[in-house]
């Protein structure tokens, strides 16, 4: 899937697109494979709810108020 939203040339909001992969593989080719194929970020969710929770808050809190998007095009 993620190849394809990438690939989307005739939409370039659809390749700027942040996409976070959100798993319980800490594998190092799976990792590797993400970047690979574009993801802007890696998060290896926990199996405890109050530390999953937490994560997400910390996710929410970076891509909503600290990341500083690309500019908008027309």
């Amino acid at each position: 899937m993620l190849q394809i939203i990438r690939a989307r040339g005739d939409r370039e909001a659809a390749r700027r697109l942040p996409v976070v992969i959100l798993t319980t593989s800490d594998n190092a080719s799976d990792i590797a494979a993400g970047y690979g194929l574009g993801v802007n970020s890696y998060v290896r969710k926990p199996a405890d709810l109050d530390a999953f929770t937490e994560v997400m808050r910390r996710l929410g809190l970076y891509w909503l108020h600290t990341n500083t998007p690309p500019p908008a095009t027309e």
